[in-house]
């Protein structure tokens, strides 16, 4: 025998320890089990898992291990676990499967095959991450799953403005559950329910009142609120809300925002253990970039987390979607520079660019940031006339337009411009009241303009029912941000066809934001669509405002050279 496999059941977290290994064979193990530290010797501690258990039985084919008759009991039992398991995930994902009738729904009201399927596979594993794109009804599928009282009592989790939508608009118009929404900080005991809807600026308040509530599931709505993991207050109430439950589901289009690495803190609450501990999910997954971690390869995590049933991603172009859609497409204009709007500050862009490529590490941090905001700021408000043109030729020739944007003055600008055309507000500065009033005017057609920040209105519905045009006004560092804000109108409900008109400058920060947008595109691409054709992450020199930096200097040399 090549050494000892015991299967430690007296742990406080029972565990698998691999011992005696002889040299050449602990060589050999670490190069399987990457979450083993390199340079370590036996024995070793893995977590008993399912998935553990069955690649240690593909180890032991080579190098055989001596086991006790526990031993081997506890890895026939999680064998046959993890082989089930993976039969029935296969089977749900097949073309041929056909997804139960969920009941529970009123009259009039049903899910769609496809938010079925998502909804079976979560019963059928009790942990799910859900990211089908924006616009197919992750709502529709999570209360497909719970509708007909399956893992009922259970805990929402929404962000703030989403709360009333989520008990109104949907548990009570397709469900007959029972819904409480929880909208202070005061915890005491509740009335009995079916789902009560917390917010995430809550939820921290409300923990000690969790297990006297007797929840068995947990639906965290636009789950990427948790990305940070347990260094925020929420997301350590989160942490918690998951250890006293059975069942956890997440939903959200756009899990990462940044960096491949923040799906590990996603799929952590989802799945613990899933991707390993910390050092284990950067040694087996990432490579190191400054300060951050990208994940190296990733269409291979993408395959895994659905391979093993922790995520499921259905996109437009899906088979069982497609036919339900509208089409999509994509526009880039050029638009003018208007050199009159800004005042340009080479000198102190030039500044800031210098200490960013040469300045000490606390230097370049502040002076990042400071050119980024400098050249947002300034590109935005440079083609917000050319915008508002832009958008008036639409709403001329009858179409009610989304425009996004980021900037107060940018918004300013187009208020002005636009001021007989009544346009409505949609951004972090209003309240909840004044948001709601503002899209039910462009829902009821009271105005044709809706001007909209780029990273709010997570979850709103009803836009779709009355535009078909979307216009970007400023650019966002992140690809998943437009992939979001189009699905505003891109969604069920949707009768026409979509378009997204991506207006830039031949300046300013818009030709770095668009060359940058490759990194981000390729990680979030290869997690969210590992079957999509796309290939490892786009390597990376240069950070995206080191690039921002580079473009400045070079466009001063040249200015220098032609004056």
């Amino acid at each position: 025998m090549n050494g000892r496999l015991h299967y430690a059941s007296e742990r406080i977290e029972p565990a698998w320890v691999v011992s005696r290994l002889k040299p050449h064979v602990s060589m050999r193990f670490k190069d399987v089990f990457k979450g083993v530290p390199f340079g370590s010797v036996p024995p070793f501690v893995l977590r008993d898992r399912p998935s553990t258990a069955a690649d240690l039985e593909w180890f032991m084919q080579r190098y055989p291990l001596k086991m006790d008759g526990t031993t081997k009991g506890r890895l026939s039992t999680q064998l046959n676990a993890y082989r089930d398991n993976q039969a029935q995930i296969e089977a749900i994902h097949s073309v041929e499967y056909t997804p139960p009738l969920l009941g529970g729904f009123r009259d009039g009201e049903a899910p769609m095959g496809y938010q079925c399927r998502a909804a079976d596979l979560f019963r059928k594993t009790g942990r799910l991450l859900l990211l089908d794109d924006v616009g197919l009804g992750k709502t529709v599928s999570a209360l497909a799953a719970i509708s007909d009282g399956w893992g009922l009592p259970a805990a929402v989790v929404v962000q703030p403005h989403l709360s009333a939508q989520w008990v109104v608009q949907y548990i009570e118009r397709f469900t007959h559950l029972r819904a409480v929404e929880i909208k202070d900080r005061n915890p005491r005991p509740m009335q009995v329910a079916d789902i009560y809807v917390f917010r995430y600026s809550n939820i921290a308040a409300w923990v000690d009142m969790i297990e006297p509530m007797g929840l068995r599931t947990v639906i965290f709505d636009e789950i990427q609120e948790l990305r940070h993991g347990e260094a925020t207050e929420k997301g350590r109430a989160a942490a918690s809300i998951c250890s006293m439950v059975e069942n956890r589901l997440g939903l959200s289009a756009t899990p990462i925002y940044n960096y491949g690495s923040e799906i590990f803190n996603v799929v952590e609450y989802i799945a613990p253990g899933a991707l390993g501990s910390w050092p284990e999910f950067i040694t087996n997954w990432c490579v190191s970039h400054g300060t951050h971690w990208i994940v190296k390869d990733p269409e291979a995590l993408g395959a895994f987390l659905q391979e093993e049933g922790i995520t499921l991603r259905r996109t437009n172009d899906h088979a069982e979607v497609a036919a339900t859609l509208p089409g999509l497409s994509k526009t880039v204009i050029e638009v003018d520079w208007d050199d009159g709007a800004v005042q340009t500050d080479r000198e102190l862009q030039v500044k800031l660019a210098q200490r960013v490529l040469g300045g000490s590490f606390h230097e370049r941090g502040i002076a990042a940031r400071e050119l980024n905001m400098l050249m947002r700021h300034e590109t935005g408000v440079a083609k917000a006339r050319s915008v508002a043109a832009y958008v008036r030729t639409l709403v001329e020739s009858g179409e009610p337009v989304l425009v996004g944007a980021w900037h107060r003055e940018v918004y300013n600008i187009l208020l002005e411009r636009l001021a007989d055309l009544n346009p409505m507000m949609f951004t972090g500065s209003e309240s909840t009241a004044a948001k709601k009033k503002a899209s039910q005017a462009f829902i009821e057609g009271d105005t044709n303009v809706m001007l909209m920040s780029l990273r709010s209105g997570a979850g709103i519905d009803g836009l779709q029912t009355r535009a078909a045009h979307v216009v970007y006004a400023e650019l966002d560092w992140s690809p998943q941000v437009h992939v979001q804000f189009t699905g505003r109108l891109h969604r069920h409900g949707q009768t026409r066809p979509v378009t997204a008109h991506f207006l830039h400058v031949n300046g300013g920060s818009d030709p770095a934001i668009m060359a940058a947008l490759g990194l981000k595109a390729s990680q979030s691409h290869g997690i969210l669509n590992p079957f999509g054709g796309a290939s490892e992450a786009t390597p990376v020199n240069e950070t995206r405002i080191r690039q921002l930096a580079k473009s400045i200097l070079g466009e001063t040399a040249a200015e220098g050279e032609n004056s």
